[in-house]
């Protein structure tokens, strides 16, 4: 069944998402709504989290590499610059390149529950593509977060706004949690995590 805002917000009071805003943000100042953001926090069906400003990696064309997941080579990555206008904190991600960023909040997720994270549509029509990503029963921790832009342009990726929607799965209790086998990707910290096997 998916989870709907009553029980995001009460379950987020006993600490499954932190920080934690209740009600959807658009606007920093939303009595005259004034500085609009990428929307982040409680919607009806799913929460929409916020990418971290600590740290943002592109990977760089190397010729002659090839990626092996077995054997992942941190040097193909380079650390995306932030910046910062009048519309925001951002990173930018050229065309046809792909990046690592990490979440904002820090999930805790229940031992009954299956969190599916996916891409926000105001970054889609960008060519922006949110990799959907997984987070197990009972996982834990900041969620490394995966994007490609397939656009031909280079794109801004907003820091501390919303970056794509996590939806909240119960299921039947499973037999083995993420947390009891040890899962490799298990208390991620505000930092991207790279490939492990």
């Amino acid at each position: 069944m998916l989870k709907n805002d009553r029980w995001i917000n009460a379950q987020a009071a006993a600490g499954m998402i932190e920080p934690f805003q209740a009600a959807l943000v658009r606007h920093l100042e939303p009595e005259d709504q004034r500085k609009p953001v990428l929307s982040y926090g409680c919607s009806s069906y799913g929460y929409d989290i916020r990418l971290s400003a600590e740290e943002f990696l592109t990977f760089r064309h190397v010729p002659g590499t090839v990626m092996n997941p077995k054997r992942f080579n941190p040097a193909n990555l380079e650390p995306a610059s932030l910046h910062e206008d009048g519309d925001g904190r951002y990173f930018i991600l050229p065309a046809h390149t792909y990046g690592l960023g990490v979440a904002l909040e820090k999930l805790r997720v229940p031992p009954n529950i299956t969190v599916i994270c996916l891409g926000k549509s105001t970054y889609a029509r960008l060519g922006i593509i949110v990799n959907t990503t997984p987070a197990e029963a009972s996982w834990e921790g900041h969620l490394t977060l995966e994007f490609s832009n397939s656009s031909g342009a280079d794109c801004r990726i907003y820091a501390e706004e919303g970056i794509c929607q996590l939806l909240f799965f119960e299921g039947d209790p499973c037999e083995t949690t993420y947390q009891d086998r040890e899962g490799k990707y298990q208390h991620q910290p505000e930092r991207v995590t790279l490939a492990k096997v």
